[in-house]
């Protein structure tokens, strides 16, 4: 592990309180496309070691931030979330900083595309219900009630923004993570007001299963990415990247290749049981009023209808009831995919040259299939000390965008 360490801060100082901590990994640092990642790991208590200098232990549940540098680039950083003694073997659990908002619950009101439905003037003019107006010199007809219109609408990015906004303002909220300010362009709730997008603290929603459901209804990509602010700075700055909607490139420039620098792959494999050809979906209402859509896949191939249904209850326009099947479909391919790769760390795809999010052509030979030569993108990276990294990974034309 020449050139690792792993880093101990304090979760709102963020004062540096240990910058070698004795941490032997029992899972190496993943990180995941969309998702916070996750490090564990086991410490034989050293007790006078694991203390701080302000007498606190150096690793507190909920109190620690703890990064792994590779040769001088933060290379995973996450929060200690859980801990467990067994005997003289201290056991310390860790997620990405993107974990924090689950569990904690919205406490404000925001609403995108609200219905409004304009003062009728003429209301009660018109007591007898003939048609024209009460009192009137001459006759005047009674004019149609004005007709509701969709409010102001804000865009994606906003609501995701507006929700790791009200976490961290939060007193001892406030983990230091960066969202990216650009807009996706997609507005959240309709423009006629009929299904506007409403967060409301009566309804108790968890603030971390909204930014999830955000993500999957358009659907966009983020990232969480942690580095030093400078080469001389101890200030450790701390982003999410959004996609517009999606991060990564087609890298033709790396090479992944049996024989060359992949020394495993995971058995490949089809869907299964999880092959589906059509998606129902159903959201808002309940009885025959629930909103629902229904998707499906050319059937070409000869193969025999199978459904996958999905309930989210966060759904009532016809658009995003769509979406949500199409992308459910799409990840439900019957298409031969390698679920992970293990390669060396070598000249043709060096350690950190690609990005979360990047298509990556992989050529492999699989007994029974032959050669496969297949686009996938990379959906998780783990680093082992040993000098191998494993890549988590989906096929390209399984992600609906």
């Amino acid at each position: 592990m020449e050139g690792w360490r792993f880093i101990a801060q304090r979760a709102l100082s963020e004062d540096i309180v240990d910058w070698e901590v004795p941490f032997a990994l029992t899972s190496n640092p993943k990180r995941d496309l969309s998702g916070p990642g996750a490090m564990t790991g086991t410490i034989t208590p050293e007790y006078s070691r694991m203390i701080g200098s302000d007498g606190l232990p150096i690793l507190q549940e909920w109190g620690t931030k703890l990064y792994l540098e590779i040769d001088g680039h933060i290379r995973w950083g996450g929060i200690v979330t859980k801990t467990s003694f067994d005997g003289p073997q201290f056991t310390v659990a860790c997620e990405g900083f993107s974990s924090y908002p689950h569990g904690i619950p919205y406490e404000s009101y925001i609403i995108s595309g609200k219905k409004i439905t304009p003062k009728d003037p003429y209301a009660g003019k018109d007591k007898n219900h003939d048609g024209w107006v009460d009192g009137q010199k001459g006759k005047k007809k009674v004019p149609p009630p004005p007709k509701p219109y969709g409010g102001p609408r804000i865009d994606m990015f906003d609501g995701f923004r507006h929700v790791w906004n009200h976490v961290q303002s939060k007193p001892g909220g406030d983990i230091g993570l960066v969202i990216d300010s650009h807009d996706l362009g997609e507005l959240l709730g309709t423009s006629d007001g009929e299904d506007p997008w409403e967060l409301a603290w009566w309804d108790n929603p968890d603030c971390g299963q909204v930014l999830d459901n955000l993500t999957a209804q358009t659907p966009f990509d983020w990232i969480e990415t942690h580095e030093w602010a400078n080469s001389t700075s101890n200030t450790i700055t701390h982003r999410i990247r959004l996609g517009k909607p999606r991060l990564g490139r087609k890298r033709t420039d790396l090479r992944f290749m049996d024989g060359e620098n992949i020394a495993a792959i995971a058995k490949p494999e089809g869907m299964g049981d999880d092959y589906a050809n059509e998606a129902i979906v159903l959201g808002k209402g309940e009885g025959k009023k629930m909103k629902r859509a229904q998707v499906y896949r050319p059937r070409t191939d000869g193969r025999l209808r199978r459904v996958a249904t999905v309930t989210d209850k966060t759904l009532a326009s016809d658009k995003s009831l769509r979406t949500r099947g199409e992308k459910e479909l799409a990840g439900r391919t019957a298409n031969l995919q390698i679920p992970a790769i293990q390669i060396w760390n070598h000249p043709n795809a060096r350690f950190g040259s690609w990005s979360l999010g990047d298509d990556i052509r992989v050529q492999v030979h699989v007994p029974w299939v032959g050669d496969v030569d297949v686009w996938h993108r990379i959906i998780g990276d783990e680093i082992s000390a040993d000098g191998r990294c494993t890549l988590t990974l989906r096929r390209s034309d399984s992600f609906h965008y």
